[in-house]
């Protein structure tokens, strides 16, 4: 039998698994778009730690309350391969368990680009909302693209309330609203390594930073409703310090989603220790939820506190003592 004959009568699912994979380096693309957790087509060696940790924080999967604390020396290596004590006391940094099976290639291995798997083959692309067959990468839709159909849900919404969607107020209100939600949810289009853009510099400082009273507006993932407050962070840096405005940009990558204050609180802190590996973050949330306010119970003067205390902040009541002074100090 030629070898064209036996390619020809291969089944989709053979024919995958026949490809060699070295032949192929640019079939290997790291897709960026969303749901790209559940169908990914990522090798063992080509994603940084950053983006890793930042979509399990996505996903709410790498938040579990729990640190622990690792001690890491900032000394230099000499040239016989022996390395040299840092000078001065080192404070300990922050390490996040993260439940990522995403494996960094310490360099000494091989970089082997993975076959993309196609729909027709056994895998998890079965449950992949934007994946197509024979596509290297997935490709969702741009957030301009849903517009049509999210306005045909409010204008089906509109009638369902008893209006009339044709009337000179209500004429354009599904595209409005359309596009106002997807505003209100941008943060699903934001990741930490984008917003973070390399702001993190090194700088010989182990005090406190702490900013407070940053505004935060929110929806409500129960009932589709607002709530809003402040956010206020503090961390203790290990020779990196973050950027004042970044701080603030994370807050709007988790805040601009459906969320539920608890989870936006500790993803907040997730996220800040992941991006400079602090000895300790606090974060403190006090917000107001408009579900309590214009229904149900209807108490207009409730608010809602939460807080997500790691590291030194979790094991030092002098340091989470002094951190909850300058949030409450006027």
């Amino acid at each position: 039998m030629s070898f064209t004959r036996q390619l020809s009568e291969m089944s989709a699912s053979e024919l995958n698994d026949a490809i060699d994979d070295t032949n192929f380096p640019q079939a290997h693309i790291l897709s960026r778009g969303r749901n790209n957790s559940v169908c990914s087509t990522s090798s063992t060696s080509g994603t940084s730690s950053l983006a890793a940790a930042n979509d399990d924080v996505a996903n709410g999967s790498a938040a579990t309350g729990q640190s622990t604390v690792q001690a890491t020396a900032t000394g230099t290596t000499a040239a016989g391969g022996d390395e040299v004590a840092p000078s001065g006391p080192v404070r300990p940094r922050l390490i996040l368990k993260s439940n990522s099976s995403i494996v960094e290639n310490d360099g000494t291995q091989p970089i082997t680009p993975m076959t993309p798997r196609t729909s027709t083959t056994p895998g998890r692309h079965e449950n992949c909302t934007f994946h197509h067959d024979l596509e290297l990468d997935h490709k969702p839709p741009t957030r301009e693209a849903l517009l049509p159909d999210m306005a045909r849900s409010y204008r089906l919404l509109l009638g369902g309330l008893g209006e009339n969607p044709d009337r000179q107020g209500l004429i354009k209100t599904p595209e409005r609203a359309a596009k106002a939600m997807l505003y209100f949810t941008k943060g699903y289009d934001q990741n930490l390594e984008d917003v973070l853009n390399g702001a993190v510099f090194d700088e010989d400082h182990d005090e406190m930073v702490v900013v407070k009273d940053i505004e935060m507006f929110s929806m409500c993932e129960h009932h589709l409703v607002p709530f809003y407050g402040k956010v206020s962070i503090g961390y203790l840096p290990c020779n990196k310090i973050l950027g004042l405005s970044k701080l603030a940009r994370i807050v709007e990558i988790f805040s601009r989603r459906l969320q539920v204050q608890e989870r936006l609180t500790k993803q907040i802190a997730v996220a800040v220790t992941q991006a400079v590996q602090p000895a300790g973050v606090a974060v403190v949330v006090e917000g107001v939820h408009m579900c309590m306010v214009m229904r149900g119970v209807q108490k207009i003067n409730s608010k809602t506190v939460t807080s997500t205390m790691l590291g030194v902040f979790r094991d030092d009541p002098k340091t989470r003592e002094e951190f909850l002074n300058l949030v409450n100090s006027k």
